[in-house]
């Protein structure tokens, strides 16, 4: 079994530290035992007699814990009394020593910490089903777990913050994940936190450090080159390194937030889309469609020059908007020719500012209270203004939800969002990229569409793949659709679509995307036909998506979606079915044929 460290087995480890109250114990029950064998007795005939060991030891025994008394096989003399009171003081000193030292080892930090390791070793010793590898569990790798156990996918998570392995071990799960203590940048936690086992999907490195991240991924290729890797990173070096080798998925937050504030401004329904498509499952949909107010062409305030801020300065100015920024004289430099100097949470600066003459503005730093205070003054002077935050604390969460802004940049949720979608199928990428080309019509419709197969939550992506492997966390397996295509029927993509029980029926689901041989095919036509190991992305309820199941792993009922009559494997059922057909009325036999519909 693969350690954190080069160390004897937690038993060894526990005989060592109570090395001498054994010692004290064995001495007393030795000395013990000796005395009752030396000291001589009487029978009940006055005779002399000497004790077995085998009674001197059955004796103290039950004598030293104290479980009961009795003179056994005959009444002691008065030497063999005293010796018994002897003996009842030293087993009561001895086993208070040693319960005490035993309690001492247990309560000890460091023996608390090796046994949590090799519980949690043992643990991962013993997952059969496929998980994800979670580096750091703050407010992003929470959102991230999560995500993940919706759709019944489990979690390994390190973090080296005790509090935050306790938030995990109390929190629900429906597949409930194992937590650790420890450092992931070392490659001997990451091997014992099985990243190299075989039902491993991916590696996830969420710290809120670059170089820790970066260590994280270049430990992971190594001990498993062929393994996924998905990293935060803030700096553009840190991105460029962590992509420079292997099969590494880098997210930016703050670029990611810029492209969603690029849709809201340019392509408003293709943000709803993007929200959507990377929203974890079965949550509520807040109805974007009635409530959600996009921002009006105009003029825009930044405040705050970070990262953040420069990632949202540069979209302002792709979308060809005209930004005045608002940031502090000890952080002046490279501001651009627009700008004012000061905090921005008092009036005169937002009015220096043009706020008054301004359509949105955005607070853009590092601190919750800085942009609670600028977006409420910032309202106060101008109540018309689509005011977008930033959340930078969890915590916070209740009063920015009761600000009502129009727009909330949550560090954690953008992170954990955009990578969960990039871990249930990387079709959702493609899709995404497709989309971006088609028009805002084209969007307005699948819009329409995708409200038609869901109820009040956010759709249910899905990957089905023609294959006939079977694993269920990356997508859904259709070996009974594989199977018609290697004996060449033909089964269009409508087939599968069918409901199970009645054929004339179809599921409400939504085929996305198809992807054969490196070719995607946005919404393709219900008509075309399905081939080995083809790709789809489904959108539906998830209810759905296990009706579906069915024909595309059973032959019989993939039989009758084809067809509309049933298979029979077994001999009695199929010469039954032979035997009623040809005791059928010519008529109603010719009726039945005229109501199964045509292939």
């Amino acid at each position: 079994m693969n350690t954190f460290r080069d160390m004897p087995t937690i038993f060894f480890i526990l005989m060592r530290r109570l090395r001498m109250p054994l010692i004290v114990l064995i001495v007393i029950y030795s000395v013990s035992v000796l005395g009752f064998v030396v000291i001589p007795g009487q029978d009940d005939q006055g005779n002399v007699w000497h004790m077995s060991f085998l009674h001197a030891f059955y004796f103290v025994s039950y004598m030293g814990s104290t479980i009961g008394f009795g003179e056994i096989p005959y009444a002691f003399t008065d030497a063999q009394r005293m010796w018994t009171i002897f003996t009842i003081y030293a087993c009561v000193i001895g086993w208070l020593y040693s319960i005490g030292s035993l309690l001492a080892v247990f309560q000890d930090p460091a023996f608390a910490k090796l046994r949590r390791e090799y519980l949690f070793l043992r643990q991962v010793h013993g997952v059969r089903s496929p998980f994800y590898l979670i580096c750091g569990f703050g407010e992003t790798g929470s959102t991230l777990v999560n995500a993940l156990s919706r759709v019944g996918i489990k979690s390994i998570v390190i973090d080296p913050n005790e509090t935050s392995i306790h938030e995990l071990e109390l929190g629900s799960y429906s597949h409930r994940p194992l937590g650790i203590v420890a450092d992931a940048s070392l490659p001997r936690v990451l091997q014992g936190a099985g990243v190299q086992k075989a039902n491993c999907l991916g590696t996830v490195a969420l710290t809120d450090s670059d170089q820790v991240n970066l260590l994280i991924a270049l430990g992971a290729f190594t001990l498993n080159p062929d393994l996924r890797l998905f990293a935060r990173a803030e700096s553009v070096h840190a991105q460029k390194n962590i992509c420079s080798f292997g099969n590494n998925t880098v997210v930016n937050p703050f670029e990611t937030f810029a492209d969603q504030l690029y849709r809201i401004l340019n392509r408003p329904s293709h943000y709803i889309l993007s929200e959507w498509m990377s929203s974890a499952p079965q949550e509520h949909m807040v109805n974007v469609l009635k409530d959600w107010r996009f921002p009006r062409k105009g003029r825009w305030v930044l405040a705050g020059f970070g990262r953040f801020g420069q990632a949202i300065y540069d979209c302002l100015q792709k979308s060809g908007i005209e930004v005045c920024v608002i940031e502090l004289a000890a952080n002046s430099k490279d501001l651009p020719e627009n700008h004012v100097i000061g905090h921005g949470t008092e009036a005169d600066t937002l009015m220096e500012a043009g706020i008054d003459m301004s359509v949105g503005v955005i607070a853009g730093t590092d601190d919750d209270a800085t942009n609670l205070s600028i977006l409420l003054t910032a309202r106060d002077k101008n109540p018309s203004l689509f005011l977008v935050a930033r959340q930078n604390q969890r915590e916070n969460e209740l009063i920015f939800n009761k600000s009502k802004f129009n727009l909330v940049m949550r560090y954690g949720d953008v992170i954990a969002y955009r990578v969960f979608a990039l871990l249930r199928t990387p079709l959702i990428s493609d899709f995404l990229r497709l989309s971006e080309q088609e028009g805002r019509a084209w969007a307005n419709l699948l819009i329409s569409r995708i409200l038609g197969v869901t109820d009040e939550v956010f759709p249910y992506l899905w990957e089905v793949h023609i294959t006939q492997e079977i694993e269920p966390a990356r997508y859904r397996s259709a070996p009974a659709v594989y199977q018609a295509c290697e004996n060449e029927q033909a089964v269009h993509l409508n087939d599968i679509l069918r409901h199970p029980r009645q054929r004339e029926n179809y599921l409400s689901a939504i085929p996305l995307i198809l992807k054969r041989s490196g070719e995607a095919i946005l919404l393709p036509d219900l008509t075309m036909t399905l081939k080995s190991n083809d790709r789809l992305l489904m959108c539906a309820s998830y209810p759905v998506s296990d009706i579906m199941e069915w024909g595309l792993k059973n032959e019989e009922v993939l039989h009758y979606l084809l067809t509309g009559n049933y298979a029979y494997n077994c001999w009695f059922w199929r010469w039954f079915n032979e035997r009623t057909h040809k005791k059928r009325l010519p008529s109603q036999t010719s009726a039945l044929e005229q109501e199964q519909p045509s292939d």
